[in-house]
């Protein structure tokens, strides 16, 4: 499978996050506070540092099953008191929106990057203002052209911003059809992202099975708006988790980091081979012969050399006894699940599978020595 992964992408570092090399990261918006509050004392019962407790949360749990980061547009004034609130729950990467050039002091002192929209692209003075507070830039493109977007993110970095992530918000666009809903340009991210080498971050819109989609586009992150519900989470981090073991290419710098991308990969592999599990029991129900006694062991070796050109490192004979073993787990599920049906209504046999796991012993021993054998010479 081509990769649409980050080869070639400059990475940025916003607070302990890094953007555009790695797992694509899922960002969600915070509410605003509607009214002025203190913010709760921190307590020795605390979250883990990046886990949340409070009105918004949570963002990230320890688990890693929400958001990567947060990011908020506090109201013209209230950006020192907001990023203080949020500061009290979530202790993540932070970043925020100005509403005006008098909120800048206030997120180089609480913020890890800024989130700029094209109206300060526009004004030579703010770009200078703004690259000179060192922090990384989020440019979100609004509806500028592309040529206008990447111009900007140069002039962002020839300011001093150590780093600039490009964000297509989708917030101004609507579709051409009836339903009017507001969607994000993937061509064009991708487009942007090829060109500049700079991270790109995809605002999935109202619709949560985009999240797939965006990140299959080579999006490096996800951009939820604060009314994010708990769906649009579960699918941005599904989608980050399962599509980006497929297509985002990953050089993991420690054990822990490899590790974590084992697991991404042992995620998709999972939902694949239920899939497989499923598909191998239609195919058992509408044979003549199904079950062991069907197996057609030709068809099995040409899958293992078709796998094979896929999985040059692993090779036939690797790739042999694990797809037997693959082979052979459905095949006793579709057994189970047949026996149940007839003799239980349905109900699951508590000992199915570990009778079934005695009585293929010798089969799956002879099953594997016929994969692994040389294909036969049809010349």
């Amino acid at each position: 499978m081509s990769s649409t992964g980050q080869q070639g992408t400059r990475p940025v570092a916003i607070g302990s996050l890094p953007v555009g090399t790695g797992p694509a990261v899922v960002l969600r918006g915070a509410s605003a506070a509607a009214t002025p509050s203190a913010a709760p004392e921190r307590s020795a019962s605390r979250p883990a540092s990046g886990a949340v407790a409070g009105q918004d949360g949570p963002a990230r749990e320890p688990d890693g099953k929400h958001a990567d980061g947060v990011w908020l547009r506090p109201p013209a004034g209230r950006a020192a008191a907001e990023l203080t609130r949020v500061r009290a729950w979530w202790d993540g990467p932070l970043l925020a929106e100005p509403a005006t050039p008098d909120d800048l002091p206030a997120l180089a002192a609480h913020a890890d990057a800024l989130v700029l929209g094209p109206a300060w692209a526009g004004d030579p003075a703010l770009v200078t203002v703004a690259g000179a507070l060192a922090l990384p830039v989020v440019l979100a493109r609004g509806a500028a052209a592309l040529e206008d977007w990447l111009r900007a993110a140069g002039a962002f970095a020839a300011a001093g911003a150590p780093g600039v992530v490009l964000c297509e918000d989708g917030a101004l666009r609507a579709s051409s059809g009836p339903s009017g809903v507001a969607g994000p340009d993937l061509g064009l991210a991708r487009a942007a992202r090829t060109r500049s080498g700079l991270p790109v971050l995809v605002a999935p819109g109202d619709d949560p099975h985009l999240a797939a989609a965006t990140v299959a586009a080579g999006a490096d992150g996800l951009w939820l708006a604060p009314e994010a519900g708990p769906d649009d989470l579960t699918a941005a981090r599904e989608a980050v988790t399962l599509v980006g073991a497929l297509i985002r290419e990953e050089a993991p710098g420690s054990v822990d980091d490899a590790r974590q991308a084992i697991d991404r990969v042992d995620a998709a592999l999972a939902v694949l081979l239920e899939r497989r599990a499923r598909l191998a029991g239609t195919v058992q129900r509408l044979k003549p012969v199904g079950g062991f006694a069907g197996r057609d062991m030709e068809r099995e070796r040409r899958l293992v050399a078709a796998m094979a050109r896929r999985a040059p490192l692993l090779g036939e004979h690797r790739l042999a006894p694990i797809m037997n073993a693959v082979i052979e787990a459905g095949l006793h599920l579709a057994e189970e699940t047949r026996r149940d049906t007839r003799d239980n209504g349905g109900k699951p046999a508590s000992h199915g599978a570990e009778k079934a796991s005695h009585q293929g012993g010798h089969r799956s021993r002879t099953a594997m020595e016929a994969l692994a054998a040389p294909a036969p010479d049809h010349d």
